[in-house]
């Protein structure tokens, strides 16, 4: 046997405290089956013989990487790795003391993640028992180290097999999210509800089961003498044009009592520096410091589109003779509120950002994958620049995830994009019991001190959907009913304190610079969530219920924080997990990366194809339309919500991004390619907009603005045939009302379309700002499979790596693309009128040659009216 070794060299010890040390312990893992699991360590020997491990990683990642499991992405192969998680696994490194680190006063062991059931020892003695995959854990090592070499293992249980047992003799188990679809827990048994772990390892309906274990976040050793930071809080006294007050508030955890000074310098974006200390008598254990300091002239962080995103670099320095530990955190400065007056159509929900209502708009964020430590910061900047470059200026970080790395806050910062962050409950009811409550508490406490600095960060949710189901739900009326009158109160209570008074006590009291809200949806208490009169609201009526899509046009919801409509992704993502061989939305690996309705999810994407689209001509037709579908019955929706504004404040869809390739709600797939729905978003959260609203035989026309300054603007409705014969045009100028949405005219059908053949006439709505179409949005009598949409006649022209189409009829719903080469285009997804021309920049990708010729081949474009016979120059 092997043993990798890990060398932790430190400085000799000065004669004053020395500073702080941190050694990664990231290398000289191995990993193996728990000896103790016969049953798996016989099943699967490879996997019982020690390998080489990744840290921070996972049981299933080191497989993998072993070769020992396939790529549960491709195929079939999810099946394949399902055993991973329902066996125990061990981890081990070795360390190694000098004489200069037994010197130290205080050495320490500390884990930013163990997932989740862990069981520590060195040298044999147990350290600690770890049932928190959210939480740090933080140990003292001194007494346990000898010289030379020191032997970690640490062991992890099966989450499933640890609590199935109790939750098999429980009569009425907690309701928890997705039954499994492998037989690992019965129906309705889940264990879920009952572990502080990202649920949506157990799967969901976008993504896989995949049940993980290990390392998954940082380990090392810290080192210290005297003292050290604990955390650091920046927090806001007061800002104004000329002054920000805010106050560092150090925790500082001290081994003896002694005299110390604590500095504090903030580095603001121009560079200069602000500097301010206390001298201190600080206690054994934990002491707060708050050091307050005054900024001149501050630079106010704003949301993108309605300013910049200036940053303040905050140091604080524990001094002790010397500097002996330091703590940095980036913030930005801005006042941050929630408005909830009561008027005509219920209660508002409008967040304040700069004394500016901000209208919401944006989509829901999950996982980057099922396996955290492989996500890149390559992977969210792409993203989330996705997000900013789609007008998009709030993203909601769903709570059935986990606490995402700091990489993610500091590049939502520096993008001007709001986060509305979950606290990490993802549906399931909770537990009643004060240790659950307790370990819930910590987690909370150290997540909000890691974060709060950010700008981004606008509000607090306690969980996501766990007080609506509670209330809705026919599970969870029927649990109620089960249990009783007593139970039903004690984990409605346990609820209640959870969410209304130990969270809300986290994120106010440590962040009272940002919003918390109690769940999403929610009332915040004061009545019943997830309705359109009060609180945030989850509408799945379209999609979920298989309402039309014109169901969105049916209320002004106070903020829509969930609503969306599934595709599929890019040909070449598909054929990335499918292979080249023929498919249908029935191939068995098509339905075994569709999560929805256990892999019949595609039945209802045909559903609302068929609705108002063609029925596809084959399986690249269906991906198309899919993507059509999806695109412009959110863009409905979206459009509709701000046309709703000021009753309206919100409208995040359902979603952002995607944990695995394969069918999902995503706007951006796993591998980050723009559905149609992005390039569509890019349209309608514009700043400047048109909404044309068809419903009962008549449109009405809004005009909408989210700059904060006067805009001077025409409207124009143009009704056309498909070959560009102008039946009719209308119009008159507007000045657009700062961060505003104005009805400007109501058309009946009659007028709207001038008399014109149903299935060859479109009504053109546009919004004109100097000189120029702002916004433009198409509206037709009948849906589009009712029209006879000829074929546009498209021309394609190259110059260099810029394309011009060209169209002579009417060319619906444009999509470019260049089969199996991976080439990126800065528009797709529209319209083209009769006689209308679009210049799209191409690239395939830095470091990549552009070939024109095979370019030129491979190019495609598909409209409504199918596959175009392109004239190419």
């Amino acid at each position: 046997m092997k043993w990798l070794a890990f060398l932790i060299a430190l400085v000799p010890l000065a004669a004053t405290a020395a500073p702080r040390q941190v050694v990664m312990l990231h290398r000289g893992w191995t990993m193996r089956i728990d000896p103790a699991d016969a049953a798996a360590a016989k099943a699967h020997p490879k996997a019982a013989r020690w390998l080489p491990a990744t840290v921070p990683g996972s049981a299933q990642s080191d497989l993998m990487a072993a070769k020992v499991v396939p790529d549960p992405y491709i195929g079939l192969n999810e099946a394949e790795i399902q055993w991973v998680g329902l066996t125990d696994w061990q981890y081990r490194t070795t360390l190694r003391t000098t004489p200069e680190l037994m010197a130290r006063g205080h050495i320490d062991l500390v884990f930013d993640g163990l997932d989740t059931f862990a069981d520590v020892r060195l040298n044999g003695a147990k350290l600690l028992a770890a049932n928190n995959a959210h939480r740090r854990w933080r140990v003292p090592v001194k007494a346990l180290l000898k010289a030379g070499g020191n032997e970690l293992i640490v062991t992890f249980r099966s989450p499933i097999n640890t609590l199935q047992a109790m939750v098999l003799k429980t009569a009425n188990p907690l309701p928890g999210e997705y039954d499994s679809m492998f037989g690992d827990e019965p129906a309705g048994k889940q264990t879920s509800p009952y572990i502080r772990k990202p649920k949506y390892h157990y799967g969901w309906d976008w993504g896989p089961r995949i049940v993980t274990q290990g390392l998954w976040r940082g380990v090392r050793v810290e080192a210290w003498d005297d003292a050290r930071i604990d955390a650091l809080r920046v927090g806001q006294e007061g800002l104004t044009s000329r002054e920000a007050r805010i106050s560092a508030e150090v925790e500082i955890v001290a081994g003896t009592e002694r005299a110390l000074s604590v500095a504090v310098d903030v580095t603001g974006p121009d560079g200069k520096v602000t500097r301010a200390s206390r001298n201190v008598t600080v206690a054994a254990g934990i002491n707060r410091v708050a050091v307050p300091l005054s900024i001149a002239n501050p630079k106010r962080w704003f949301p993108t589109g309605y300013g910049a995103q200036p940053l303040y670099t905050v140091k604080a320095t524990l001094i002790d003779g010397g500097e002996i530990d330091s703590e940095i955190k980036r913030t930005g400065l801005r006042n941050i509120a929630l408005f909830r007056e009561s008027d005509a159509a219920g209660r508002g929900f409008a967040i304040f950002v700069n004394e500016i209502p901000v209208f919401s708009k944006g989509a829901n964020l999950i996982p980057f994958d099922m396996m955290p430590a492989r996500v890149t910061t390559a992977q969210i900047d792409r993203v989330l620049t996705g997000a900013r470059d789609a007008n998009m200026n709030m993203v909601r970080v769903w709570g059935g995830g986990y606490y995402l790395d700091d990489a993610f806050y500091d590049k939502a910062d520096e993008l001007g994009l709001m986060v509305w962050q979950d606290f990490m409950f993802g549906g399931a009811i909770t537990p009643y019991d004060r240790d659950f409550r307790e370990t819930v508490r910590i987690e909370a406490e150290e997540q909000v001190d890691r974060l709060q600095a950010h700008p981004s960060i606008v509000l607090w949710a306690g969980n996501n959907e766990v007080l609506s189901g509670w209330s809705n739900w026919s599970d969870r009326v029927a649990f109620k009913k089960a249990v009783g009158a007593d139970e039903q109160e004690r984990v409605g209570v346990g609820m209640a304190i959870l969410f209304g008074q130990v969270l809300r006590d986290a994120a106010e009291r440590r962040d009272p610079d940002a919003v918390y809200w109690p769940g999403s949806p929610s009332s915040n208490y004061e009545g019943k969530p997830d309705t359109d009169r009060d609180g945030d609201r989850h509408y799945w009526d379209v999609w979920g219920g298989k309402k039309p899509v014109e169901a969105y046009l049916d209320s002004c919801p106070r903020f829509m924080s969930e609503y969306g409509l599934q595709a599929m992704p890019d040909m070449k993502t598909i054929r990335a997990f499918a292979g080249p061989g023929p498919l249908t939305p029935a191939s068995p690996v098509m339905k075994a990366h569709q999560k929805y309705l256990k892999g019949e999810g595609n039945d209802r994407l045909l559903y609302y194809i068929r609705e108002n689209y063609r029925e596809p001509r084959d399986f690249a037709d269906f991906v198309y339309l899919s993507q059509v579908m999806q695109a412009e019955g959110i863009e409905l929706a979206a459009r509709h919500h701000r046309a709703c504004r000021p009753v309206t404040m919100g409208s995040l869809y359902w979603q952002l991004n995607d944990v695995w390739p394969g069918a999902s709600w995503s706007s951006i797939d796993y591998y980050g390619r723009w559905k149609a729905l992005n390039f569509r978003a890019r349209q309608f959260y514009a700043p400047l907009a048109i909404a044309a609203e068809r419903k009962g035989g008549a449109t009405r026309i809004s005009v909408i603005s989210d700059a904060t300054t006067l805009t001077t603007a025409t409207w124009r409705v143009r009704t056309m045939d498909v070959d560009g014969r102008v039946l009719a045009t209308r119009g008159e100028a507007a000045t657009l009302a700062p961060l505003s949405s104005a009805l400007v005219a109501t058309m009946p059908d009659a007028t709207l379309f001038a008399g014109g053949d149903p299935a060859r006439t479109v009504a053109v709505a546009e919004l004109i700002v100097g000189g120029r179409s702002a916004s433009r949005v198409l509206v037709s009598q009948v849906p589009a499979k009712g029209m006879a949409l000829p074929d546009p006649g498209i021309t394609a022209q190259w110059e260099g790596d810029r394309l011009t189409l060209t169209a002579k009829r009417l060319a619906r719903a444009v999509w470019i693309d260049f089969g199996a080469i991976d080439a990126g285009v800065s528009d797709n997804a529209f319209d083209l009128l009769p006689g209308e021309s679009v210049i799209v920049a191409v690239s395939i990708g830095a470091g990549k040659k552009s070939d024109l010729a095979k370019l030129r081949r491979a190019l495609t474009v598909r409209t409504l009216a199918g596959v175009s016979a392109l004239a190419q120059r």
